[in-house]
């Protein structure tokens, strides 16, 4: 069953701010995208609100249909 889609918004970010996510999610190896999905996550969880783990996304190649 694939994942749930996920929810799309427009966010607004000072200039800097989002030059400073470039680099840090640059430097975790992650999309800006991810990048901010993980520091959200972060966040939520240091103000003990729990959030259920992202669903793992299927890896590698589609078995071959015989």
């Amino acid at each position: 069953m694939p994942p749930p889609p996920k929810k799309a918004f427009p966010l607004r970010l000072e200039p800097s701010l989002w030059q400073a996510l470039e680099r840090s999610a640059a430097a975790d190896l992650r999309s800006v995208n991810a990048q901010v999905e993980c520091l959200l996550r972060e966040a939520l969880q240091r103000r003990g609100v729990k959030v259920a783990p992202p669903e793992p996304r299927k890896r590698g190649r589609p078995p071959k249909e015989e």
